[in-house]
């Protein structure tokens, strides 16, 4: 290009997938995720991980003034709880607080006297309480029960318990601390709600949610075969001798045939062989995979057993990513964890009818500004059925644009040229037209919004269009038309505008292809939001699964028929969607997911090596009388290997030039002149 000229600053927001990291979701790429954090961390209220009560620390003055509340005359007691369901005889304990000059302690809820042998059996559990002072409500009564809890507090490690004679007892903890369970609590912060810090990440899987685990589907995949067949594939070959044999004891034991096909088998005895059972010294096939996995310094043993895994939610934070502190942390009797698993257009709701108290409302006003805005922007390009712990890696390229371009909206930048490459793939003609409106809200913000689209929608919605063409590659490259699409559409050499008027249509076929007969069935898929109906595709056909925007189509077919039938024909490690069984598979020989990723993984990926054609061009070549003559070989039209490539640019064509702090700039190779190859050649 010669010149730009009136360029303003530029963002492209390109349809790929946002991020292939793990530990990347919708949430942090919108960053609603941050302002959730910040959130809870400020209004959201500690609870118990074990006993699920309210923790809230209090300093002594309130202590004071809760217990100053109770009516004139109840008789109090002021205990300080120094052990509490331990074991052990704690002699040493009674020894050194008579020493103190304390007189009674509740032992079990038995009042004794310390002037007593207090006799405990060792292996049994005991609470100890301290009586630090007996008290009466009364006006005067502040300055000494301030110093008895004082005293309990430290007595206790920051815990006291105030009992009436007659009435309920009261719990106080001067930090965040379960009184009943002894279970201390971190400083809620917003880094304690990060999966990717070790403040808030689960301990077990490191704040990724999953791991590999041994998978029983894929260690006895096959239900017609018996166990004297290698039902147990890990087993079936000559290295599994020795569970051999323990599957012959265990027969005799439970009485059950070896020559019986494993689907056959009792679920009792099937469990029996692949977990263990209690007591019976047999820890299962799945527990000797594992531990053998754990336990090897073998690479190739680890790759072998690699094969009968799959990635499965952590056992301990449920898939959350986050540990059993942070998870407590409610607001609403929601956690951080609930809130993400939300629908878009659930978390909408939750957050709009989110009733706070006037303090906790007044510190999170700015907040909740934002979270409400960001998922509004979310639910206005029709992304609603997203939920935001929903990993950003799985996002198809239509998905993730869509995301950045609520983002920018978010943003609420003026003066900005947006370039779009085809916002509208993927989208039912529902959403669609919420997309426009989101496309007109970002130019009317004060943008510039430059789409490149086919949809004919966005077309007619554009104020200004530029139908380039006449035809693709070589034939196309020219300006055919400018203007309004009223102006396109009347435009005589327009091939987009003949398609706009009406003039051309795409034909409609007259007969459609009748199936073979064979079907594919997906008996109850109940992933996400499918409701357990069978499906029955036609083989042999060209087949649609269309609806809305979130009605399913991605789980049904990527998330539980592809997978099943990858793990079926070529033992594929991830894990279906819920569903009962795949009917059909027999029929089929492989499967094939053609997605939207880049196929090229080297800047010498071409279509034609791509395709396999180069190597047929490249022997074709070899062939020539010159070659022959010169006793070329098809490596020798290779660009690379040495041989036959340009040494100067190593077969690139470009010879890169790094300018350190500035990007790195490509010129053309003096040499080949792009051509990649030597002379010779």
């Amino acid at each position: 290009v010669d010149s730009i000229e009136g360029l303003s600053p530029a963002i492209s927001i390109e349809q790929k997938t946002t991020s292939k990291n793990p530990r990347s979701t919708v949430g942090t790429v919108t960053e609603i995720y941050d302002y959730l954090r910040v959130l809870f961390a400020r209004i959201g209220v500690p609870h118990c991980p074990s006993c699920g009560a309210v923790i809230s620390a209090q300093t002594v003055q309130q202590m004071v003034d809760r217990v100053m509340g109770l009516p004139g005359g109840t008789r109090l007691l002021v205990l300080a709880p120094v052990v509490r369901g331990r074991k052990g005889e704690y002699r040493k304990l009674f020894f050194d607080l008579r020493r103190q000059g304390y007189v009674r302690v509740r032992v079990n809820g038995q009042f004794r006297e310390l002037s007593e042998e207090i006799e405990l059996a060792k292996a049994k559990k005991h609470t100890i309480e301290v009586v630090v002072d007996r008290l009466v409500i009364r006006d005067n009564l502040g300055s000494r029960l301030n110093d008895s809890l004082e005293t309990a507090l430290r007595l206790a490690d920051g815990v006291v318990q105030v009992e009436a004679v007659e009435g309920p007892s009261h719990l106080f903890s001067e930090r965040l601390a379960c009184a009943a369970c002894g279970i201390s609590f971190p400083e809620v912060s917003p880094r304690m709600f990060s999966f990717n810090n070790p403040y808030g990440a689960c301990a077990d899987c490191g704040g990724i949610g999953s791991r590999y685990e041994i998978d029983p589907a894929l260690v006895a995949p096959n239900a017609h075969r018996s166990l004297k067949e290698g039902a147990l594939v890990p087993w079936a070959g000559t290295g599994g001798s020795t569970f051999k044999q323990t599957l012959q004891v265990l027969a005799r034991r439970y009485k059950f045939d070896l020559e019986t096909p494993w689907g056959k088998l009792p679920r009792k005895t099937r469990d029996i062989i692949l977990h263990g059972e209690p007591g019976d010294g047999f820890e299962g096939a799945v527990a000797i995979l594992e531990r053998r996995y754990k336990e090897t310094l073998s690479p190739e043993i680890r790759q072998e057993l690699e094969h009968y895994m799959a990635l499965r939610d952590c056992p301990t934070c449920k898939g959350s990513r986050l540990r059993p502190e942070t998870l407590a942390v409610k607001i609403a009797g929601r956690s951080i964890a609930d809130v993400v698993r939300f629908p878009i257009k659930a978390a909408r709701q939750f957050f709009d009818t989110l009733t706070l108290s006037e303090r906790d409302a007044q510190i999170a006003r700015r907040v909740l500004k934002e979270i409400r805005e960001r998922l509004g922007f979310l639910a206005h390009v029709g992304l609603e059925y997203l939920t935001l712990d929903r990993p950003a890696a799985t996002l198809s390229g239509g998905e993730g644009q869509r995301i950045r371009l609520a983002t920018q909206i978010g943003s609420s930048l003026v003066g900005v040229l947006y370039i779009l490459d085809e916002p509208s793939i993927g989208l039912h003609q529902r959403d669609n037209t919420r997309l426009l409106d989101t496309l007109k809200r970002l130019r009317d913000l004060g943008n510039t919004v430059l789409v490149v689209e086919h949809d004919e929608e966005t077309i007619r919605a554009a104020d200004f269009v530029v139908d380039l063409g006449p035809g693709a590659g070589e034939l196309g490259g020219h300006v055919v038309a400018v203007g309004t699409p009223g102006e396109i559409a009347a435009h005589p050499a327009s091939l987009t505008g003949k398609f706009l008027s009406g003039v051309e249509k795409i034909a409609v076929p007259a007969a459609r292809r009748s199936p073979n007969g064979k079907h594919v069935i997906i008996h109850n898929p109940r992933e996400h939001n499918l409701k357990g109906m069978a499906v029955k595709i036609p083989l042999g056909t060209f087949t649609a699964v269309t609806g809305v925007s979130g009605s399913g189509k991605s789980t049904l077919v990527n998330d539980i028929l592809y997978r099943a039938l990858a793990q079926m024909l070529h033992r594929a490690q991830e894990r279906p969607g819920e569903h009962d069984r795949i009917e059909g598979a027999q029929h089929l020989d492989k499967v094939i997911d053609i997605d939207q990723s880049p196929i090229g993984r080297t800047p010498r990926s071409n279509p034609a090596t791509y395709t396999g054609v180069f190597t047929l061009i490249r022997t074709l070549m070899a062939r020539t009388s010159d070659a022959r003559m010169r006793g070329y070989q098809p490596g020798r039209f290779s660009f690379n290997v040495k041989g036959g490539r340009c040494e100067a640019c190593q077969g690139d064509g470009l010879v890169k030039i790094e300018m350190h702090f500035l990007p790195d700039v490509y010129v053309t190779c003096e040499v080949c002149k792009a051509k990649r190859y030597n002379r010779e050649t």
